[in-house]
């Protein structure tokens, strides 16, 4: 019922959170009862962080249906020999993807609702008024009438916070009321058999779980890495009959590459299906949420576009996610737009230097971005234009299609986009019209002789550019300065034509002033 090693097609389990009817109803199922089983026999209260659309509702409802004792729905997976199906526990899932959490108020409502039903389901007559009182009073119940103690998994576990962080007063107030909410689970530890929260954020356990503070972190346990998501051997295998015709190295390009310390990297499981429905390569998971707060954030906080690839952070600070204290990097990295490129030590502490997962992503979040940053300047029809230009090697044309892009940008707008300074907007804007475009590039790119601002490889050739504000520089220093340092050595391997631009912004014209190419 896999689908591992199965040539039949299969229906494309797109949207479907309930385990039950994808292996009921012939869905494609990913089996991730190996994870299921260690994350039991290992320990008992956990918490998992994964972006939106990656399967944690699934997984879940997987859980669910295992410690109810569903033994047909498992026939042929991992676990199925390896489990005791006459043993039951009662399983309390408390889901928060749906619904109005614009104020505390709402969200106590809300949660009532929820506990309100789940004491309805197991036939327990409520004692208490407050949400957390209710629940505390239904797992004891539920542990004395079974006999067996309670499961408790909770979906989207963050999400009346998320949904609040434009008005932080109401965040903060949804935040303590969950904390009280989540206190609960610990005090009930005698009566609980497993737990997991998901969600796309960790919060400070400071603000949040400070009364769940034996919650194990598995987000960045390399056992757990694939908990979520589609691995290259998944496609192969699982899905080979919907692979045929496609060519997976474009696949790859597209869509792999998430990583959470793990050997191996993932696809979206959202991406991967709509690919195999429709046979078209689109940003289907980027668009169906549009990041308009991460982008707010990045612009107010003055970070440059160009500066999102290759961002370095350590455990510390991408789990430092509380109202008015959100890192940059915790968020992008949370929420999916950067994930862990490389890990590296130093003095017992984890470092991570993290980039963008696929083009999908790095293309997307580019166009939102460059969207902020230029208005209308750089539109489709500029994008192409550029494209053409690249493709064929028209260095003339690329200066005077950003030239063109400049001198329509508003005189203040890099006012407004809170950039530092103009250098930074401008080499924002530009890195984010080439990345918007698709290319891979490659930020500060290091060598022996220094660092070039920006490497692009397009159409066989590599283009490196070096960027100076006019003002502070003498006129050519851009060029000069990638000859002088002989920054196209470390590219000679390949063999491919290199090419040297200097590009130097004028503050006071608001554009390039000196645009200078040379074949290195």
């Amino acid at each position: 019922m896999s689908g591992a090693g199965n040539n039949s097609r299969r229906k494309l389990p797109i949207g479907i959170q309930t385990f039950r009817e994808i292996r009921e109803e012939g869905h494609y199922y990913v089996d991730k009862t190996p994870h299921i089983e260690l994350l039991i026999e290992s320990g008992k209260h956990y918490f998992l962080s994964r972006p939106r659309r990656f399967g944690k509702s699934l997984l879940l409802d997987t859980i669910k249906e295992l410690f109810e004792g569903s033994e047909a729905l498992f026939r042929e997976l991992h676990i199925h020999g390896r489990w005791d199906w006459e043993k039951r526990n009662p399983v309390l899932r408390l889901s928060f993807g749906s619904g109005d959490f614009s104020s505390r108020e709402r969200l106590e409502l809300a949660t009532l609702a929820r506990v309100d039903d789940m004491e309805r389901r197991h036939k327990v007559t409520p004692r208490h008024d407050t949400p957390a009182e209710r629940l505390r009073h239904l797992i004891g119940k539920l542990h004395q009438s079974a006999g067996e103690r309670v499961v408790v998994l909770v979906d989207e576990y963050d999400k009346p916070i998320l949904d609040a962080l434009a008005k932080p007063e109401v965040a903060r107030a949804n935040r303590d009321f969950l904390s009280g909410l989540y206190a609960v689970i610990k005090d009930c530890d005698a009566h609980i058999r497993f737990t997991l929260l998901t969600g796309v954020s960790k919060f400070s356990k400071v603000n949040l779980f400070s009364g769940l503070n034996n919650l194990e972190d598995i987000t960045l346990d390399p056992r757990f890495a694939t908990v979520c998501g589609y691995t290259e051997d998944d496609l192969e295998t699982v899905f080979a009959p919907e692979t045929e015709g496609l060519d997976r190295e474009r696949v790859r390009d597209w869509y792999n590459g998430y990583n959470w310390r793990g050997d191996e990297r993932v696809y979206n499981p959202f991406d991967i299906l709509l690919l195999f429905r429709r046979r078209e390569f689109r940003a289907w998971w980027f668009e169906t949420g549009t990041p308009t707060f991460l982008v707010d954030t990045l612009l107010r906080r003055g970070i440059k576009s160009f500066a999102l690839d290759g961002m370095v952070a350590d455990d510390k600070l991408l789990s430092s996610f509380d109202v008015g204290e959100i890192a940059p990097e915790a968020l992008l990295f949370q929420t999916g737009y950067l994930t862990i490129e490389e890990t590296f030590s130093h003095e017992e502490r984890d470092f991570y230097r993290l980039g963008y997962p696929n083009r999908e992503v790095r293309q997307s979040l580019n166009e939102a971005l460059l969207t902020r940053l230029a208005g209308d300047a750089a539109g489709a029809a500029s994008q192409i234009k550029l494209l053409s230009a690249l493709l064929d090697n028209d260095l003339a044309a690329v200066e005077a299609e950003f030239r063109t892009i400049f001198a329509a940008i508003p005189a203040d707008w890099h006012r407004r986009n809170d950039i530092a300074h103009f250098e930074g907007y401008y080499a924002s804007v530009f890195y984010s019209c080439l990345a918007a475009l698709g290319f891979s590039l490659t930020v500060e790119d290091a060598s022996a002789a220094g660092r070039a601002d920006l490497a692009l490889r397009c159409g066989g050739r590599v283009y490196l550019f070096e960027f100076k504000l006019a003002e502070r520089a003498s006129e050519g220093a851009a060029l000069q300065q990638l000859i002088e340092r002989n920054y196209a050595e470390k590219y000679r391997a390949p063999g491919e034509p290199i090419h040297l631009i200097g590009i130097e912004f004028s503050e006071e014209s608001r554009n390039i002033t000196t645009f200078e190419t040379t074949e290195a």
